[in-house]
């Protein structure tokens, strides 16, 4: 035992690694204001979910552009727990969730049943995007679909998710998804020691999910999995069959994924279909690039810096657009507050010119002519 937690860090290492973990969980009891905790404690699920991308991408080479749906669909298992928790207790007054009644559902589709258990809630928000990622990983994998292709057709799966969660007729509240939560297990989700309860159960979650990971890569299977990135042809002729250990990294990625949305949902008190859009897998994978890909603590520092800048710049910069570090690339020059440069100037300059002289009339300039003659 002692020698396996040696090939996972050096004793110097477990050191650091525990103050650091210590510090981050009792953040909220050392002086940390009551309205930046759900911040931090969304900063620690977005750090979950790059652990699960560069556990996929950087150890198995499985570029994702589809962990925005996992990540969606636990928060869509914590949303309903929070919707059916507060039953009667809405605008309308009855057992069915708002949105519901507003539509004129007479009675609460199948599977919303068993929500109003929180372990029934909790199995299901893990359960359901583990068990999607497991059959469309092995269809996938098994047709030998790898490299950009994979890219694609993950992203086709979110967005295809995307337009069927957005119609009302899903019973999922539409585009305007599930809000108006108001406790967890009888504690009022506004409460300040909830919201510091809430940020140490993703502080948990986020050192359990690391440890986890280091367990898997620095063991025989991680070893494999590192082959399968750089030579999965050779590995395969080994003897080692690497559908299966791709798919087994996959599904385990997901469900990571699918735990950090679970977390994600009270602190934000909101789930809507624009979650699982492809952009913010897209936006995943930036945080895993930034922070280095294949090192863990890089996808972390990755995820942390990005939305730490995104966080600042848009309170700094209302009037920016800055949602996403890819908008300052898309994004023209004038709308993000640079003066053009001068070859703009330029063009601008001659264009106007000759504006100026074809608006002018033949007549207007040949006495001009005649005037100077």
């Amino acid at each position: 035992m002692i020698a396996r937690l040696r090939e996972m860090h050096a004793p110097r290492a477990w050191a650091l690694l525990a103050g650091a973990a210590l510090a981050t969980t009792l953040l909220p009891f050392l002086g940390l204001p009551d309205h930046l905790v759900p911040l931090f404690g969304k900063f620690l699920c977005f750090g979950i979910a790059a652990l699960a991308m560069d556990l996929v991408w950087g150890y198995a080479g499985i570029l994702s552009l589809g962990h925005g749906l996992f990540f969606a669909l636990g928060g869509y298992g914590m949303g309903m727990y929070l919707m059916r928790s507060i039953a009667g207790e809405g605008v309308y007054r009855s057992n069915l969730p708002d949105f519901m009644v507003f539509l004129d559902w007479k009675e609460l589709p199948w599977y919303w049943h068993g929500f109003q258990s929180f372990p029934f809630a909790i199995a299901m928000a893990l359960a359901v995007p583990g068990l999607l990622a497991l059959v469309f990983g092995w269809f996938a994998f098994r047709s030998r679909i790898r490299g950009v292709y994979f890219s694609i057709v993950t992203q086709a799966l979110t967005y295809a998710a995307t337009l069927l969660f957005f119609q009302n007729a899903t019973g999922f509240g539409g585009n305007n998804g599930l809000t108006d939560f108001k406790r967890i297990l009888g504690w009022p989700l506004h409460a300040p020691e909830t919201r510091r309860l809430l940020y140490v159960a993703s502080a948990i979650a986020l050192v359990g999910t690391y440890l986890l990971c280091r367990f898997v890569v620095t063991s025989r299977l991680g070893r494999v999995l590192t082959a399968v990135r750089d030579a999965e042809l050779k590995t395969r002729f080994c003897g080692y069959e690497s559908t299966n250990y791709k798919v087994f990294v996959w599904t385990l990625s997901a469900v990571l994924c699918a735990m950090a949305g679970a977390l994600y949902v009270p602190q934000v008190g909101i789930i809507n279909p624009s979650e699982m859009q492809p952009s913010n897998s897209i936006e995943m994978a930036i945080w895993v690039a930034v922070g280095g890909r294949g090192t863990l603590g890089g996808a972390l520092l990755g995820a942390w810096l990005v939305n730490g800048g995104k966080s600042w710049l848009t309170s700094a910069f209302p009037s920016a657009s800055c949602r996403s570090p890819l908008s300052w690339t898309t994004t023209p020059m004038r709308a993000r507050g640079r003066p053009p440069s001068w070859r703009c100037r330029s063009r601008r300059r001659r264009a106007s010119r000759s504006c100026s002289g074809w608006r002018t009339s033949p007549s207007a300039s040949t006495a001009s002519r005649r005037s100077t003659t």
